[in-house]
């Protein structure tokens, strides 16, 4: 079965799988895991494998809106429609910050399509060619989005003042820095901390979507906006999701790779159950998100 890549290990025993599921105890001496650590082993997999089915089918019908909406409007010539949704998403006459703009969209398309074949270790082991070619478009689209992304916020600025601004300064800079080392360790074939590096840049590059399903999520939950002004687009609630829209998810990877290496078994219960409850929030954050936010403007 494909699953998402680096959460178990793999099969065909490839090097550098020290921090993902059980290591092959038995011909290195070791003590293997007992059965009940196993079965947490299995259970911890099944949670984590379940959360990334989710954020994958959540961030394929993000790319639908996104070529729905913002494509459409410029194949029918009405650029002007970016403004219901970006600030200054077409500004006349300023043909280069256009084009920034409209780059930015159609690599934050083809990185998330991109990203969503990288994280599946079937394709990977099946088709190493096709993974090595699209890693290498998935780290160029990564560093244009991010530089993209900073250029329309200190250019032209975003909703919600100086703290959106920042926030996205450092997913940007995140991006480039785990693009990086993901680049960085696969050339030195740490397999290991390849692919651990990749994964912090799947979630980083997903900081844009995260903020949006954590909004309409926030927005359903309080039943109206609660914390900001819809108006202004400024408020606490914005804040704390505009940072936490990097910062949350990398803790909570960083958690689960701690949760594989430790040998308790209620470690790797408790980091289960989180991935579970996680699992139906971020489902509950796409189905708002696509009813109440993408949806109409399909």
């Amino acid at each position: 079965m494909t699953q998402p890549f680096g959460i178990a290990r793999d099969q065909d025993g490839a090097s550098g799988d020290n921090d993902f599921g059980d290591r092959r105890a038995a011909s290195m001496g070791k003590v293997e895991r007992s059965n009940p650590g196993r079965r947490f082993d299995t259970i911890l997999t099944a949670a984590a494998r379940t959360w990334f089915v989710v954020a994958l089918l959540g961030q394929w019908l993000f790319v639908i809106y996104v070529v729905g909406f913002y494509a459409r409007a410029a194949w029918q010539g009405h650029v002007e429609r970016w403004n219901q949704v970006l600030p200054h998403g077409h500004v006349p006459g300023d043909t280069p910050g256009n084009l920034v703009v409209a780059v930015h969209l159609a690599f934050a398309v083809l990185i998330i399509v991109g990203g969503s074949v990288q994280v599946l270790t079937g394709v990977r082991r099946r088709f190493p060619r096709f993974h090595r070619m699209n890693g290498r478009i998935y780290f160029v689209s990564a560093f244009v989005m991010s530089l993209g992304g900073l250029i329309m916020v200190w250019t032209r600025g975003t909703v919600g003042g100086p703290p959106q601004a920042v926030a996205i300064t450092i997913n940007a800079l995140l991006i480039m820095g785990c693009a990086i080392m993901t680049l960085r360790n696969a050339l030195a074939r740490r397999i290991d901390a390849h692919r651990r590096w990749a994964l912090r840049l799947f979630l980083v590059v997903s900081g844009v979507w995260f903020f949006r399903i954590g909004l309409m999520f926030w927005i359903a939950l309080n039943q109206g906006p609660v914390g900001f002004d819809p108006e202004t687009f400024r408020g606490p609630a914005l804040v704390a999701l505009a940072f936490g829209q990097t910062l949350v998810p990398l803790a909570i990877l960083e958690l689960y790779f701690r949760a594989q290496r430790s040998p308790s078994t209620i470690l790797r219960a408790g980091m289960a159950a989180v991935l579970g409850v996680l699992s139906l929030a971020t489902a509950a954050g796409i189905t708002a998100a696509f009813f109440l936010m993408w949806l109409p403007r399909l």
